[in-house]
C-alpha cells in the first residue's frame, strides 16, 4: 500500500479516478454490508449507474424539500432527548438523531420502534467495521457480521413490502430514496435485485449515520469549548429565528444565511475530521513523485497530511473559523469529503443536517463542557471517551 500525503498527492488520486485508480473497500467491510450471494456480481457500470442515481437524489435542488422534515425532527429530538435533562452525552444522542433522520429520508420510516429495532444491530456493525476480520464468536468482527445479517434481512422485508405498495399504487408520490429507487423501473424480478437494493440502503445508512453523527458531536464540542465562537453562531442563528413565525420551519434561504456557522463547522471538521481518508486500487502501473506504484497495489489518501500542516493552515492547532472566509483554503488541502469525481455524494446532505442542528441547538441552549479536557479516540472516527458530556443552560 502507498499512502499519499499532501495537496499534490490528494490532487493526483482525486483526478486519477478511472485513469490510474478505482475505489476499493476492505473485503471484510463488504462481507458485513452485502449479501454473500451478491459479492461476485458487482460491476463498474452498475456501480456508476447507482452513484448517478444517488447524486441525483442528494443534489441541492432535491434536498431543499427535506429541510422542513430535518427541522421538525431536530426540534422533536431536542425536546425529547435534551430538554428534560441538565446534562447530556452528545455522541450517543447524535447517533440516535442522525439514524432516525436517515431512516425517515431514505426509507420513509417514521415509527420509533422500527428505527430502534434497526439501531441496535447497527451499533454492532459500526464497532466491528474496521476490526481484525476474525469471524469467531465474541470478536467485534463476528458481532458486526451478525448485526449485518439482521439488518439485511429487515431491509429485505421492507423492500418487498414497499414493492407491493408500489404495485398497488400506494407509494407513487413518495420522495424517499428507497421508493424512488424502486420506481425507476429496472427491477428484473429476481431476488438479487432485492438484495442489491438492500446492500445500497445499508451503505447509505452507514455513510449518513456514522460521519454526520461524528461531525455534529465535534461541532458541539467546539461550540461548548469556545464561548466567543458560540456567541457569534448564536447571534447569526437568532437573526434567522426572529425572521420566522413560531411554527414556521427553516427553508433553503435560511440555511444559505448561516455563513459563519458553516465556517465553524468546517474548522471543526478540519481539526477532527470524521473520516481519516479513503482507499483506492491501482488499475495500471503509474508513477508519482519518483515512485512507481504497481497495478493491484492499494493507495490511501489521508486528511491529516494537509489539515494539520502549517504550510496550508498556519498555527494548525488553533481553532480559527476565519480560515474558511473569502476564497478559503488552497485547493486539495481541506478534504473532509474527499474530492474529484468520487467526492462524498452526501456533502450537501451533511451540510444541511449539521447547520439545521446547530440552529436549533444554539437558539435553545447555552452549552458548557462538564469535562473540559475530554479526549477523543479514533474508532476509526473520532469518538469522545466519555460521550462528550455537556451541561445545558437556559438563555437569560
Amino acid at each position: 500500500m502507498a499512502v499519499f500525503c499532501g495537496a499534490s498527492g490528494n490532487k493526483f488520486l482525486f483526478s486519477g479516478e478511472n485513469k490510474y485508480v478505482t475505489p476499493w473497500w476492505l473485503e471484510s467491510m463488504r462481507k458485513i454490508t452485502h449479501f454473500p450471494e451478491t459479492l461476485g456480481n458487482i460491476n463498474s457500470k452498475d456501480v456508476m449507474k447507482k452513484r448517478g442515481f444517488l447524486l441525483e437524489f442528494l443534489k441541492p435542488e432535491a434536498l431543499q424539500h427535506y429541510i422542513p422534515v430535518m427541522d421538525f425532527m431536530t426540534r422533536d429530538h431536542l425536546a425529547t432527548d435534551w430538554s428534560p435533562y441538565k446534562e447530556v452525552k452528545v455522541f450517543p444522542l447524535s447517533k440516535r438523531y442522525t439514524f432516525a433522520l436517515a431512516c425517515r429520508l431514505f426509507m420513509n420510516i417514521k415509527d420509533p420502534q422500527i428505527v430502534s429495532k434497526f439501531a441496535k444491530p447497527f451499533a454492532r456493525v459500526s464497532s466491528g467495521f474496521t476490526a481484525v476480520p476474525i469471524n469467531i464468536p465474541g470478536t467485534p468482527f463476528n458481532r458486526a457480521m451478525e448485526g449485518g445479517k439482521v439488518i439485511r434481512q429487515e431491509l429485505l422485508n421492507i423492500i418487498r413490502r414497499r414493492k407491493t405498495e408500489i404495485l398497488e399504487g400506494k407509494d407513487s408520490n413518495a420522495r424517499d430514496f428507497l421508493s424512488q429507487w424502486l420506481l425507476q423501473g429496472d427491477d428484473d424480478g429476481t431476488v438479487f435485485y432485492d438484495m442489491d437494493a438492500s446492500n445500497k440502503i445499508m451503505g447509505l445508512l452507514i455513510a449518513s449515520h456514522e460521519t454526520t453523527s461524528t461531525s455534529i458531536t465535534i461541532v458541539v464540542n467546539y461550540l461548548a469549548q469556545f464561548p466567543h465562537i458560540y456567541e457569534r453562531v448564536h447571534q447569526e442563528q437568532m437573526e434567522i429565528a426572529k425572521s420566522k413565525g413560531p411554527d414556521e420551519f427553516l427553508n433553503w434561504d435560511d440555511v444559505q444565511k448561516m455563513k459563519y456557522s458553516w465556517t465553524v463547522a468546517c474548522e471543526s471538521m478540519r481539526l477532527l475530521p470524521p473520516a481519516q481518508g479513503a482507499y483506492r486500487e491501482a488499475t495500471v502501473d503509474f508513477s508519482f513523485a519518483g515512485y512507481t506504484i504497481p497495478k493491484g497495489w492499494k493507495t490511501f489518501w489521508t486528511v491529516y497530511s494537509t489539515h494539520k500542516n502549517p504550510k496550508y493552515f498556519p498555527d494548525p492547532e488553533k481553532f480559527d473559523p476565519s480560515r474558511f472566509e473569502g476564497n478559503g483554503p488552497a485547493p486539495f488541502t481541506y478534504v473532509p469529503f474527499g474530492g474529484g469525481p468520487r467526492m462524498c455524494p452526501g456533502k450537501e446532505y451533511a451540510r444541511l443536517e449539521i447547520l439545521i442542528f446547530m440552529h436549533n441547538l444554539v437558539t435553545k441552549f447555552k452549552l458548557e463542557k462538564v469535562i473540559p479536557d475530554e479526549k477523543f479516540i479514533y474508532d476509526p472516527s473520532p469518538v469522545p471517551i466519555k460521550g462528550l458530556v455537556i451541561r445545558l443552560l437556559p438563555h437569560n
